[in-house]
């Protein structure tokens, strides 16, 4: 979804709303933020994965889809999306409340380094944060900040929003369970693998039936990446622990998840989406990582359990000093 598609869908039920000018989008980024009340719908969003970042806190009730897993929110929960992992909210009880912000990766950029090697990347793996009283009564009191200083005149205010973002950040990262430090590996393994996962993510989600999965093995990648295979596989083995090919199999297995659950295709579309010629070879890949056929699971049958069960979770990585 394009900041475009969201603003034509959002001023749709909030007739109130303008909606801004994205010309320049590509060269200053965009940020806005809004109250969630009046625009929480009893449809659910729909699923794929957003050109921008949003940073919602939710007070109610509603479902959280995710290619992996379904998150069920009652109550309040800070909850951050990103460009790279498609999902959809479902909206289970009248009373919805709280805000979001949503802005682009360029927007927040302040020096040469991406987006993903800053204090944002580090909460991705966890999109969700339950909080008290009290850190709510803080978080919507930032806000609240946001949208008088997006009215006003300041001429710094963008940078103001971007320590907001940051404020927000470091608040999850405060209610986050203290971690293990990770031990960090040289820079070309590091290098590879983070190049690996932007490349493996990127081919997802699938939004025709049309489409063929064009990266399925390890060679595919190497290829693409201009290295020996066996250079890539102890890279990637080396950062995280696992293969090449069991973190694409996991991927592929999230998506045809995600598809079997999101789309009308039949099985066999879906399995030629994802590189399977043949819908047996498809069924053979699919139980295998998940113990269920896909007929059984699009039954819902096994629903249940696999909804909750993370198939595939891109680990967390920590780039080495220079």
């Amino acid at each position: 979804m394009s900041l475009s598609e969201f603003y034509e869908m959002f001023s749709s039920n909030r007739p109130d709303v303008q909606i801004p000018s994205l010309q320049r989008v590509k060269d200053t980024g965009h940020f806005n933020v809004f109250k969630r009340s009046g625009y929480c719908i009893s449809n659910p969003s729909p699923y794929n994965r957003r050109d921008f970042y949003k940073i919602s806190l939710v007070i109610g009730k509603g479902v959280l889809h995710y290619p992996d897993q379904r998150i069920e929110i009652d109550g309040t929960a800070l909850v951050f999306n990103n460009t790279t992992v498609p999902y959809s909210w479902e909206t289970t009880s009248e009373f919805q409340s709280g805000y979001f912000c949503l802005f682009t990766e360029n927007f927040m950029r302040q020096r040469a380094e991406p987006l993903k090697d800053t204090i944002l990347a580090k909460i991705q793996e966890n999109p969700v944060f339950h909080i008290d009283k009290e850190q709510e009564l803080f978080i919507s009191r930032i806000f609240e900040k946001m949208i008088i200083e997006m009215a006003s005149d300041y001429l710094y205010k963008c940078d103001l929003m971007r320590n907001y973002v940051s404020l927000l950040v470091h608040e999850a990262l405060k209610a986050r369970p203290v971690e293990v430090p990770v031990v960090k590996f040289t820079n070309a393994s590091t290098r590879i693998t983070s190049l690996f996962f932007d490349m493996l993510d990127q081919q997802f989600p699938i939004y025709s039936s049309d489409y063929v999965l064009q990266l399925r093995t390890a060679n595919d990648f190497a290829e693409r990446l201009s290295i020996h295979v066996n250079h890539l596989n102890h890279a990637v083995k080396e950062v995280t622990g696992k293969t090449t090919s069991e973190h694409i199999s996991s991927r592929i297995a999230n998506e045809a998840i995600a598809l079997l659950k999101h789309t009308e295709w039949n099985i066999a579309e879906i399995g030629y989406s994802l590189g399977f010629e043949y819908p047996a070879n498809f069924n053979t890949f699919f139980k295998r990582q998940t113990m269920v056929p896909p007929r059984s699971f699009r039954e819902k049958k096994e629903i249940a359990a696999l909804a909750q069960r993370k198939v595939y979770q891109r680990p967390a990585q920590e780039s080495a000093s220079n």
